[in-house]
Order: structure tokens, then sequence, then C-alpha cells
């Protein structure tokens, strides 16, 4: 993810051992008794992975707890995302001086099965893929890039964005895409400047699809 956002966002990737890592007691309270291995393992490797990214921005290590919702809830002034998937997780956080929200997202490079693409892609997006350059699962690229974009989203306005409340564009050349949010979600968001739309990068390599954007701060 280092190589998908701003250098004023800290990223740390888990390592090996992240995914049986010690979580603090505010973070262990987070987790179910009834909680599988893997839930286990990514939330640890998810924590272990924010805490170092707080590490590199200056700051005590301290705890990043789940809000009821299970959005990671970071220490003042900071703001962050940690994503995971089959055998990677990665975190980023920055100050609000510098950014105002971050996002990420990582998934496996595979086909979306036919329910998933009509859940997440516009008619216009759907089409678009058609069109975009072959050996590319690009609706897996899409949904990606839209829970990045909801997770940049979420922090500013506490509310929700469905997936077809964001019409992607993207450029296959560049690495980029850019999100347009619907004007009724923008207008109805109760929340100073929303953001209309949301720009960020991705990256396919090995055989995952890495997704990164940033608001920078107002």
């Amino acid at each position: 993810m280092r190589d998908l956002l701003p250098s004023t966002v800290a990223v740390a990737v888990a390592g090996p051992a992240d995914w049986t890592g010690e979580l603090l007691p505010a973070e262990q309270a987070c987790l179910g008794e009834r909680a599988v291995q893997t839930r286990r393992r990514e939330f640890a490797a998810g924590r272990i992975c924010a805490r170092r990214a707080l590490r590199d921005l200056g700051l005590p290590a301290t705890a990043v707890p789940a809000a009821a919702d299970r959005a990671p809830v970071w220490p003042a002034g900071v703001v962050g995302s940690i994503t995971h998937t089959a055998g990677y997780c990665a975190a980023a956080a920055a100050h609000t001086t510098d950014i105002r929200s971050v996002g990420m997202d990582a998934e496996q490079h595979r086909e979306v099965n036919p329910g998933v693409r009509r859940l997440v892609l516009l008619p216009e997006e759907e089409a678009a893929c058609t069109r975009l350059p072959t050996g590319t699962y690009w609706p897996v690229v899409l949904f990606s890039a839209k829970e990045t974009v909801y997770k940049v989203w979420y922090p500013i306005v506490r509310g929700w964005l469905d997936f077809h409340d964001a019409r992607l564009d993207i450029d296959p050349d560049a690495g980029t895409f850019t999100a347009r949010i619907a004007p009724a979600r923008v207008d109805a968001a109760g929340v100073d400047d929303p953001p209309a739309s949301i720009s960020g990068r991705f990256v396919i390599t090995d055989g995952l699809v890495r997704t990164a954007a940033a608001l920078p701060a107002r």
C-alpha cells in the first residue's frame, strides 16, 4: 500500500508473525468468545499493523479498538484504515492536519460472480469493463475501489454509501480511479463539505488487487 498513498500517510503491512501477535486489552475486548480463528488472526494482524503505523507517525503505539460498527477507533487527531484478505493485511494512519480521510482495500484478483456484479456495478460500469484491456478481472478492481471509497466517505459523513452511490471511472494505464458520489447522497450528508468525488490508485500484483485513496486536509 505504500506505493498507493501520499508520503504523509504511514503504512504498515503484516509480516508472518503479526497474524498471531499479541493484542492489547482494549483490542482483545472487541473479540467475542465465539470469534473463529480466521477472524482472530485477521484482527490481530490489523491491530499490530495499526500500532506500527501510529509509531511511524511518531505517536505512542496505543490500542486501536473497534467501535460498535466495527470501524477502527483511532486516537484523537489521527485518521486511518485497515484491510485484510487471505494472506494479506495492512494498515494506514495519518495526522488529521495532513489528511482528512484515508481508505484502502485488498482483494483476491479473481472473477466476481454475476450476482455480486449486479450488486456492485452500475450498468455503465459493467459496459465499461468490457472495453478495458483483457487479462484483468475489472469487476473486482471496481469492487475494491468502491470499498476504498466507502472507507474514505464513512468517517467524514458517518452514513451509509451504497455501491451504486459511487460511479467509478478507471484509467488502466495510469492505475487510477475516480468515484463520483451520487448528488443525492452528497446533499443528504449533513456535514460541511462532504466529498463529491474521491480519487485513488490501484495496482494488481501477486494475485491481489490493492486500492487506496486519501483526501488532503481542508
